[in-house]
Parts: C-alpha cells; sequence; structure tokens
C-alpha cells in the first residue's frame, strides 16, 4: 500500500485487501461525513463495456445490503447504469433530492503495468471519463477506482479487452470492502446513540 497524495493504493490480491480497503474507507468516512448528511454510493461506468463495468457491478453487488442502512442510498447498478450520457441529470437529481450529501464515487480507471489490479481510495472527487478523454463533471468526496488495464493509448480498445475475471473480483473486493465499512459505522452510530 503505498500513498501519493492522498491516494491510498491496496493491491486486490492481498489477502488482507478488503481489510485495508474498508479502514481506509471508514477512516475517511468518519473523518469527513457530517452527522446530518446522507450518503450517496454513486457507481460510475456501462454494462457495455468489459473494463467500464466495474462501477455498475459494485452497484449490483452491494444492492442487497443498502436497505440495511439508514441515509444510505445507491445509484449505479447493471439495470440502471450511471455512465457518461446520464451523470449529468444523476448530479442534478442527487442535488436536487438530497441536502448537502456526502459522495462516495467508484470508476474504473487505467493506469500503469504494474498499478493494474489495485483499487486507489482517495480522499476527494474523482474525474470520470478521464481515462479515455471525457469531459465529465468532478464527482465524489471520496472516491474509489479500480485500475483495470493499462493506459496511455487506445484506451477505447484496451477497455473493450478487459479479462472479466479481473473486473469481476475487483468489484466483490470493493463491494465488500464497503458493506464491511458501512457495517461498522452504523453500528458506532447506533451505539452512540444509545
Amino acid at each position: 500500500m503505498t500513498d501519493t497524495v492522498n491516494k491510498d493504493y491496496v493491491d486486490m490480491n492481498s489477502p488482507y485487501a478488503i481489510m485495508d480497503i474498508s479502514r481506509l474507507l471508514l477512516k475517511h468516512i468518519s473523518s469527513s461525513i457530517k452527522p446530518h448528511q446522507e450518503l450517496i454510493i454513486l457507481c460510475i461506468g456501462t454494462d457495455r463495456s468489459t473494463g467500464d463495468s466495474l462501477g455498475p457491478l459494485v452497484g449490483y453487488k452491494l444492492n442487497p445490503y443498502i436497505l440495511s442502512y439508514e441515509k444510505v442510498h445507491l445509484l449505479g447498478t447493471l439495470d440502471q447504469p450511471v455512465h457518461a450520457k446520464n451523470l449529468q441529470d444523476t448530479i442534478n437529481k442527487i442535488n436536487y433530492t438530497h441536502l448537502d450529501p456526502f459522495i462516495l464515487a467508484i470508476d474504473a480507471s487505467l493506469g500503469s503495468f504494474n498499478k493494474i489490479g489495485h483499487v486507489s481510495i482517495n480522499k476527494g472527487p474523482l474525474k470520470p471519463g478521464l481515462g479515455v478523454n471525457k469531459k465529465l463533471p468532478i464527482i465524489g468526496d471520496i472516491s474509489i477506482t479500480g485500475v483495470v488495464n493499462i493506459g496511455g493509448m487506445m484506451e477505447y480498445m484496451v477497455l473493450q479487452n478487459t479479462r472479466l475475471s479481473l473486473v469481476m473480483n475487483m468489484a466483490e473486493i470493493i463491494s465488500q470492502s464497503i458493506n464491511r465499512a458501512l457495517f461498522i459505522l452504523y453500528n458506532q452510530s447506533k451505539r452512540q446513540k444509545k
């Protein structure tokens, strides 16, 4: 795990990946979220590209657990993905529906060869579409990106040819990590109310 300008990287192949990611998430969320804020988990990506399906897969895997948590909302699943064409509308809907929301944004990314399979947890927003040179709105108070393939050239082709097993395994680790962090956070807040 390395720290580079507020970024923490966790190798998804580490036996402690879920523990490490959930610990970092818990640290960032609990130090930043205000008691009145609702948590929005925004999973960005499309189910039409293997490499860009990380967000919707995380949303799909998290969906059954979200109802257990108060003031936590999930947007972006395989059935209803949040992608380049509807991202701005989704952000507008979030801002209209939720007063001062705290947003955890999740997306796939391209990176250097030695970072493939790493999950980045960043205290700050993510820039969706950056890997494919798209100008999309910056979003998130905390962001998680999974490096699914190498960047630098022919990005659309690279995303289309990303191994599904890598994306599926990464989605599983990220969703379990988020669920674990929420479970701890939710139980802490319940104990504090007593």
